[in-house]
């Protein structure tokens, strides 16, 4: 793929065709807009990635720029869970002991997830109890949940996670641990994903290609249950659908999403953030750029017809 970082600032429109997709910088009017929207948002790093599903096209801002994945990381953890399950690993539907007490990847010093600092909090009144992998696989994503993260994480393997990103075809994003493990933290043991990797995960599901077709239909299901919907979803219309993941650490904000617009095949947005310390902010910015992004489709003719056929 040809690195356009640096080119939006020429008045020329570059077009670049690989196999059926194209890719628009330079001077094309969401790319000039989204640039803007940036310029405004004096964040330390803004980085976009954006794929239609019906036109393939795609347009990347920064999107191999390097970033802690926070939340976002758990779609990746969601699918190697979904794909040992179909390999006969384990069921779903599987109890799984719930506990608070983890090993560090640094030293294997014990450390437990905080529950004031978790998205949800109903898993910590099961610990020393069970819990369906089914329910956990839920709560990771539709809350967040960290403990949950933690016994997933530990259930498939970090470095199963990584692996299977490889061979989906997102080799940045780099799951190497699970959550609040603060002496790998302090010894820069970190996950990392760019925007270009999160935007070819959230494309593999909305295309039925993550695990199987069946595996993904039950993701999107999963991930349009989000209940954190102040980035991408507030800069769509009421009622818009959406199937996302946030995630968020000081200073970090990001929203990788499918999102549905009414009568038209789906498109990939991913918007990654660093730098900007007030959330309400963040979450502005990202809405702003979802916004510019929908509108941009709006207009570009691409619609259903009454056979149920999509023409442009």
């Amino acid at each position: 793929m040809v690195d356009f970082d640096g080119l939006s600032a020429f008045p020329v429109l570059i077009a670049l065709f690989a196999g059926a997709s194209w890719i628009l910088v330079g001077s094309d009017p969401l790319n000039v807009q989204i640039e803007q929207l940036i310029a405004a948002g004096a964040a330390e790093s803004v980085s976009v990635a954006y794929y239609d599903l019906h036109s393939r096209r795609e347009l990347l801002v920064n999107a191999d720029a390097k970033y802690h994945p926070a939340s976002t990381m758990k779609v990746a953890v969601m699918i190697e869970v979904f794909r040992q399950a179909r390999d006969g690993r384990f069921r779903l539907d599987d109890p799984l002991p719930v506990r608070n007490d983890f090993a560090s990847i640094a030293d294997g010093s014990r450390f437990s997830v905080d529950a004031d600092s978790d998205g949800d909090r109903t898993l910590y009144a099961k610990v020393g109890k069970t819990e369906s992998i089914r329910e956990l696989i839920r709560l990771m994503i539709v809350r967040s949940s960290n403990l949950a993260t933690n016994l997933l994480v530990e259930l498939v393997g970090a470095n199963r996670v990584s692996e299977q990103m490889k061979q989906i075809g997102a080799p940045d994003m780099v799951v190497m641990r699970g959550v609040e493990d603060n002496r790998a933290y302090e010894r820069g043991l970190n996950n990392s994903t760019t925007a270009r990797s999160l935007m070819v995960i959230m494309r593999r599901i909305s295309e039925e290609k993550a695990v199987s077709r069946l595996e993904s239909l039950e993701m999107v299901r999963i991930l349009r249950a989000q209940e954190f919907n102040e980035g991408i979803p507030a800069g769509l219309p009421a009622g818009t659908q959406v199937a996302h993941k946030t995630g968020w650490i000081t200073g970090i904000y990001h929203d990788a999403a499918i999102v549905y617009p009414r009568d038209r095949k789906p498109y990939v947005l991913v918007i990654m953030t660093r730098g900007i310390q007030d959330e309400k902010r963040a979450h502005r910015l990202v809405a702003d750029i979802s916004r510019a992004v929908f509108e941009s489709i709006r207009n570009d003719g691409i619609r259903k017809t009454e056979n149920g056929n999509w023409e442009p």
